[in-house]
């Protein structure tokens, strides 16, 4: 999975949407951290530059060691890097952190009710879990590598069931963005239509994630083709966090324990 379009690159122009959109997170996160840090999913390290600074001690966590990462950032001293799948958070003792934060990462967990636990159990009181994922209605078709997405209401109930409160929020576009994602659309919508006996939804996701990714790949690419000014235009400036509401890109939470 590591190669698979899922883990959004800097390096790639055809990534630039997805990537801007992605590191907003980051920026306003810095906002709000301070402490002993943990992030969950690393990633291809993009916002270990954004978030360390701002933390006493931040240590993130992949399911894959990634070299190149470790090697980019090697000269943060305040940075630990953790080679772990979760649930559970091995080896982290309750009450270690005054922040979690975990983007674009709870959509994969096949349990999520034992992630958020874990979560919450590794949080000081009064720590926060800062997390972002697709909202639901959104998505431009089946990603057969989430085991599911949430709705706005889906993710409150499910963080509510550990933390005492949760700030509700989404990552909405201006109109470049929404000029982006419409074309976007467009061109699934021309591919799906091909889907017929609506396949996507019917087979087992496993069985979809390689043709996906490869499809979303061409996709990405064919988009900076066809408009590298709009695609290289994207900035993070042209994403905004506001409350959430059903037509959001992300959903963008603080749950507080």
């Amino acid at each position: 999975m590591i190669q698979t379009a899922e883990r959004v690159s800097h390096r790639d122009m055809s990534d630039n949407y997805v990537y801007q959109r992605s590191i907003l997170a980051y920026l306003e996160t810095e906002k709000l951290i301070s402490g002993k840090v943990l992030e969950i999913g690393t990633g291809s390290g993009y916002g270990i530059s954004i978030v360390s600074p701002k933390a006493e001690k931040f240590v993130t966590i992949d399911k894959f060691a990634d070299p190149k990462v470790k090697e980019e950032n090697a000269h943060l001293t305040n940075v630990e890097f953790v080679q772990m799948t979760i649930p559970p958070i091995a080896g982290i003792a309750d009450n270690s952190f005054d922040f979690v934060i975990s983007f674009q990462v709870i959509e994969h967990i096949q349990n999520d009710k034992e992630y958020v636990k874990e979560i919450h159990r590794v949080l000081k009181p009064g720590g926060k879990f800062i997390v972002t994922t697709p909202n639901k209605p959104m998505s431009l078709s089946r990603n057969p590598w989430h085991i599911r997405e949430y709705k706005v209401d889906e993710l409150k109930s499910l963080l509510l069931k550990n933390f005492k409160a949760v700030e509700t929020n989404g990552t909405y576009g201006n109109e470049k963005v929404m000029e982006y994602y419409n074309k976007n659309k467009e061109s699934v919508n021309r591919v799906m239509k091909y889907d017929i006996l609506n396949l996507q939804y019917l087979l087992p996701r496993q069985l979809l994630q390689i043709p996906y990714d490869i499809m979303n790949r061409r996709n990405r690419r064919k988009m900076l083709t066809a408009d590298n000014t709009l695609v290289e235009s994207i900035h993070h400036s042209d994403f905004y966090v506001a409350p959430a509401k059903e037509d959001c890109l992300d959903l963008f939470y603080i749950a507080q324990k």
